[in-house]
């Protein structure tokens, strides 16, 4: 029965996103409430905050949601943190997403670009992954030392998901647009681990 009630839940979740995500495709994030995404999903007010606790969290599924610190803190012995960092990326640079979740994905970008709000609430959550791999590497470097850390290796992956997106957005297909990604993140640990010195032009 557990296992029943759990893939009730996660169904009710998903319908809920759904809907949310195509009202505000439909008509712009800050245009839509609250209470008409419950309604055209069939569930109550209460029951939507159950799943989702704000109205910002509906759009923003994943953002900030790669654990940043728990890569650094259980990487093997031997590895360095960015080592680990960026094994991670590349397998993400990598990756291929299905052509239907594609399409998904270009449409939450659109959503989030045209939201003031969505980007203020986007920010807040890129600072608390920021925050809080700041403090996994403060154990071993020290606060400042770990905060100047954290903040240029999280401007760093932003800059990457912007030009990721950017590139998505003008057209590029999404092949082109994983290779290069997969170029920009080299590119961008070998910054991080060598520093601006080591910079060649073109």
């Amino acid at each position: 029965m557990t296992g029943l009630r759990e893939r009730k839940k996660e169904q009710t979740r998903q319908r809920i996103a759904a809907v949310a995500m195509r009202l505000f495709i439909e008509r712009g994030f800050d245009a839509v409430t609250v209470s008409e995404i419950a309604e055209a999903a069939d569930v109550a007010k209460a029951t939507l905050f159950a799943y989702f606790p704000t109205k910002e969290s509906l759009a923003l599924q994943g953002v900030g949601g790669d654990d940043l610190a728990g890569i650094v803190a259980r990487r093997p012995a031997g590895q360095t943190f960015l080592e680990a960092l960026r094994a991670h990326h590349r397998a993400l640079a990598a990756g291929r997403i299905p052509e239907s979740d594609m399409e998904a994905l270009i449409a939450r970008v659109r959503v989030v670009q045209e939201s003031p709000a969505l980007q203020n609430a986007a920010s807040g959550l890129l600072y608390q992954q920021r925050q809080a791999l700041a403090q996994v590497l403060a154990d071993e470097y020290g606060d400042t030392t770990a905060a100047l850390m954290a903040a240029q290796i999280a401007a760093s992956l932003l800059t990457l998901q912007e030009a990721y997106f950017r590139r998505l957005l003008g057209g590029a297909s999404p092949e082109a647009t994983g290779r290069a990604l997969a170029q920009d993140v080299e590119l961008a640990f070998d910054l991080l681990e060598h520093g601006l010195d080591h910079v060649k032009g073109p």
